[in-house]
């Protein structure tokens, strides 16, 4: 003991008679941790997100499901619709690719509702595997299916994956610095313009819709390896330790003490984002111009492929431009949604390229509203709340998506019934 004891006794005078350590190689490595964090939540966003785009930019493939007895590798890549109604003025499938956007995210909306509720129960590790563990599946089984049910089963796996990891990775960036939400959010739109240009350029190239969806396979995995490899521990000085992080994970969200305006500021700006995200993928299937040499099929990947382009330039553009009344977004894309109902109704615009333009216009009013109204919640609530405000409020745009999918099976119906 006593020998141990002058050891350590030691051990502090050599420690006191030691300079400080220098602050450059801690700067650095803190450095170093933000850009690992800052790169682990874009992987993050580009992955959850892949495969939820993948299967809207292949919604037209799987309606119009017709490929060459055994699956074989080389299909066309624009197959004749099994199923038409001859008697429209519209090229239209028998079940409009509404239906592949509520099976893509209702589930999602399901999660996000039952999430304060339950999934506090389990820590974020398990979350992350099953998330990467139902994307895979998704690229699996919608591959090798040989009907649309067990296609939209597929799909709807693809959106337990994309819905589970949303509001995970979205109460995680509460225990790191603020910017992280920039880089997710930027991450998020890469994989809509990745997925979408992934799909429509191997189609276009020959491959196989089914071999173009196993060549995804790398995505989960990357998932996966972003977030047990990539990320770092919370930092004392951000909002709560990895301690306190995992903690929380297993405490209820809901807080009956929180601060009554703080829960206002947040569940108003959640309504205003419910009309946000009233896309125009309604009229996507409809928008058909015969005067191209682009079949219906690449006409429809085009479409999500720019919408796409348009939602990364603008999640990514939180250092450059920071809106403050989202609403005004959501009133924009209204008058979007209006003018191409009427272009439906009357087919007056000439040229497709300038649907291109309004679809791209369309994407960056949808990218804005995203990434702005969660960079607002992360400034406007306090620490204590801010995981559980960002659960919450990605209900918001769920619900907005459920609600145009809803309305688009209708409409879809009515106006191909036109003569």
């Amino acid at each position: 003991m006593g020998g141990c004891a002058g050891s350590r006794r030691r051990l502090l005078d050599s420690e006191g008679e030691e300079t400080a350590p220098e602050p450059r190689p801690r700067l650095l490595d803190r450095q170093g941790a933000l850009w690992k964090n800052a790169m682990g939540f874009w992987l993050l966003g580009l992955c959850n997100n892949f495969s939820y785009v993948v299967m809207l930019s292949a919604a037209h493939d799987i309606l119009s499901h017709q490929r060459a007895s055994g699956n074989q590798s080389r299909v066309d890549p624009d197959p004749a619709p099994t199923t038409r109604n001859s008697s429209s003025r519209f090229d239209c499938n028998s079940v409009s690719t509404a239906a592949v956007l509520l099976a893509d995210i209702l589930p999602t909306l399901v999660i996000k509702l039952l999430a304060p509720l339950g999934l506090h129960l389990l820590p974020y590790s398990p979350r992350v595997l099953v998330s990467g563990i139902c994307s895979a599946g998704s690229f699996i089984l919608v591959a090798f299916s040989h009907s649309v049910g067990t296609s939209l089963c597929g799909v709807v796996l693809a959106s337990i994956s994309s819905g589970l990891g949303e509001v995970t990775f979205l109460s995680l960036t509460a225990f790191y610095p603020r910017a992280v939400i920039s880089w997710w959010s930027s991450g998020t739109g890469g994989a809509g313009l990745l997925g979408a240009l992934s799909y429509l350029g191997l189609t276009q190239a020959g491959l196989s819709p089914q071999h173009t969806l196993l060549s995804m396979l790398g995505i989960p995995a990357l998932l996966l390896a972003s977030y047990f490899f990539l990320l770092t521990s919370p930092e004392p000085q951000d909002p709560g330790g990895e301690e306190e992080a995992e903690t929380s994970a297993r405490q209820p969200l809901i807080n009956s003490e929180a601060p009554e305006a703080k829960s206002d500021s947040s569940s108003n700006l959640s309504l205003q984002e419910r009309w946000t995200v009233f896309k125009v993928w309604m009229v996507f299937e409809l928008l058909f111009f015969r005067n191209t040499s682009l079949t219906h099929a690449q006409q429809y990947r085009w479409y999500q492929m720019l919408y796409q382009a348009g939602v990364f330039v603008s999640r990514s553009s939180l250092r450059c431009c920071r809106i403050r009344f989202t609403w005004v977004l959501a009133l924009l894309q209204c008058f979007n949604l209006a003018f191409l109902l009427v272009d439906v109704w009357l087919s007056f615009l000439p040229s497709i390229y300038l649907v291109f333009l309004i679809i791209l216009y369309e994407g960056l009013l949808g990218g804005a509203a995203y990434v702005n109204t969660f960079h607002n919640i992360a400034l406007e609530t306090s620490d204590e709340h801010r995981e559980f405000a960002m659960a919450a409020a990605c209900i918001s745009d769920t619900l907005g998506i459920s609600l145009s999918g809803l309305l688009a099976l209708p409409l879809h119906d009515f106006l191909c019934h036109l003569s």
